[in-house]
């Protein structure tokens, strides 16, 4: 009788944005659709018992806000821009990824960090930067491939070599990067940062769209000129645009929480400052590509 192959990549794939965020274990996540389409994503992840290996991808835009798992060292490696990006459970940020998105990221968690003296403490500055070397997209192809091959494979390599290469691999990479760091552009991604930090947690406060770009900038404590220049760098998009995509957002969530028997579509709308029926239902089918009504009917 043939083995079965004991590391397991589990793959899921998904739907909907909630559902992305349903089948990623560890992470503290929000995510918001801000590209018009039916959402399809898919996580694969392979655990080797303190260390893990995920690869997540979407097809439409969407805005991550998140953390990784308390007390880890996490690897992300950015296939959009071969950018690597190191974070820990005390490193939030807010991004929005392009269409069609890859990443794949290698995650040590909190015994295996204590137990190899990865000093976090040591790393510091360097959370959520862009950190480009040429190994880059080499290392992250060979990733996504592994997890492939270990899908298929009876001859996997021993959780014990393949734990050991991932943190080699990891560190040579982080090494190399560090070579063509750039201070103050490093200074100023950290700044644009705090900005959207600041706006984000308005924003999960106060659902109404209520304030104009000069409230805004306040909110940020900011100029005007900057919020705009940190919103261009991390969405792409103007702040307006940034808060009605959210708030519709959550909307969709409400809608497919609530009942038809227990709510209407112009209710939901209002709670979250849509006040014209005819333009919410315009909006929201333009982003994703289905009428609210038709949402609430498959909600809870």
């Amino acid at each position: 009788m043939t083995a079965s192959n004991p590391l397991q990549v589990q793959a899921f794939n998904t739907a909907d944005v909630a559902e992305q965020i349903r089948v990623t274990p560890g992470w503290v996540q929000h995510y918001q659709q801000m590209s018009p389409g039916h959402f399809a994503g898919q996580i694969r992840y392979l655990d080797l018992e303190g260390v893990e290996i995920y690869e997540e991808c979407m097809n439409t835009r969407v805005e991550q806000n998140f953390s990784a798992p308390q007390g880890s060292l996490a690897f992300c490696f950015d296939r959009s821009d071969n950018a690597l990006y190191v974070l820990n459970g005390e490193s939030c940020n807010i991004w929005i990824t392009p269409e069609n998105y890859q990443e794949v990221a290698v995650v040590f968690g909190p015994a295996f960090v204590q137990h190899h003296g990865l000093s976090v403490e040591r790393l510091d500055g360097l959370f959520m930067a862009p950190l480009n070397s040429g190994q880059n997209a080499l290392f992250s192809r060979w990733l996504s491939g592994t997890l492939t091959r270990l899908s298929q494979t009876l001859n996997p390599p021993s959780k014990e070599a393949l734990t050991q290469q991932l943190l080699d691999d990891c560190l040579y990479i982080l090494d190399s990067s560090c070579v063509h760091l750039d201070p103050v552009a490093l200074q100023r991604r950290a700044g644009e940062r705090t900005i959207m930090k600041r706006v984000a947690e308005w924003a999960a406060d106060t659902p109404e769209d209520n304030l104009h770009l000069l409230q805004l900038a306040q909110v940020a404590d900011v100029s005007l000129r900057q919020l705009q220049h940190a919103f261009k760098a991390y969405t792409g998009m103007a702040p307006t645009q940034w808060l009605r995509l959210r708030r519709l957002n959550s909307a969709r969530r409400e809608l497919l929480s609530r009942s038809a028997y227990t709510t209407t579509v112009a209710e939901v709308a209002m709670n979250w400052g849509f006040w014209h029926l005819g333009r919410f239902s315009s909006r929201y089918r333009a982003l994703f590509n289905e009428l609210p009504s038709d949402t609430l009917k498959r909600g809870v």
